[in-house]
């Protein structure tokens, strides 16, 4: 996932520690050795440490090992003190983005077999169907509405969890409710919203073939199955093309356009 972003973390770390070099010297807070140092005190301190944290987020999709972090830090360190460096970097930039393909490889890998158990520890429980896609749907509360079909707009409240737990998108979390045209999400919301009644409420795991595949989506890693508890609040005919619609990076297809047309 945003395997450029990567790629561009390393070369805005370089970039930084690079500009560094001039202050040596002068001043300047370049040279030296590696610093021990607490938690931040300051907002200059804090900026500081967000931009560590920004960084070190887009380097998580490396999966580095004990002894890979600190050759990153050592090549860091290297590059804000002006010291010889150990490599040519004209030689070996294009050698990061293969390492990033690589390792994207293995992690979606990974999070494939890892959601394949989930889902199958899902499609167990009392209530819960696997169809032929792979969707696992369960009924939490049955509603007593109608079903909405593709070309349907529904309201629901949502909230959607990778396979540990962790938030990637919550309608509540945003204080409403999302509109959408229900053929303009990803598929797994496509089938298993129409399963479902107005006034109901749903449990859908999503296998990463009819969520986001290998290449995953901003939170969402590579390969990952996801768990989204969703509400249906109302279904409405589906809005003219121009009408707009809102932005639901979690679950709107790819493929479809910024109005929900096929």
């Amino acid at each position: 996932m945003n395997k450029q972003w990567m790629v561009l973390g390393l070369v805005a770390l370089a970039s930084v520690a690079g500009c560094k070099r001039g202050m040596r010297g002068r001043g300047g807070r370049g040279g030296g050795g590696a610093v021990a140092v607490g938690a931040p005190t300051n907002d200059t301190e804090r900026t500081l440490y967000a931009l560590g944290v920004f960084h070190g987020q887009r380097l998580q999709q490396f999966n580095l090992n004990g002894r890979e972090a600190a050759l990153v830090a050592r090549g860091m360190q290297d590059s804000i003190s002006g010291g010889a460096r150990s490599v040519n970097m004209r030689e070996m930039m294009p050698r990061i983005q293969e390492l990033a393909d690589s390792r994207a490889r293995v992690a979606s890998q990974e999070n494939l077999r890892r959601g394949t158990e989930f889902a199958t520890r899902a499609a167990a429980e009392p209530g819960a169907q696997r169809t032929a896609s792979g969707l696992v749907f369960r009924n939490i509360t049955e509603g007593t509405g109608a079903s909405p079909t593709r070309e349907d707009t529904v309201t629901v409240h949502y909230r959607g969890t990778l396979i540990d737990g962790t938030e990637f998108d919550s309608s509540r979390g945003r204080g409403e409710p999302a509109t959408f045209s229900l053929g303009g999400v990803i598929p797994c919301w496509t089938e298993g919203v129409a399963l479902m009644k107005v006034g109901g409420r749903a449990r859908l795991v999503c296998p990463p073939d009819i969520a986001y595949g290998d290449r995953g989506q901003r939170q969402i890693p590579g390969g990952s199955t996801l768990d989204f508890e969703v509400e249906l609040i109302s279904i409405a005919p589906r809005p003219d093309a121009d009408a707009g619609a809102p932005s639901l990076p979690s679950i709107v297809s790819p493929s479809a356009d910024p109005h929900g047309a096929h």
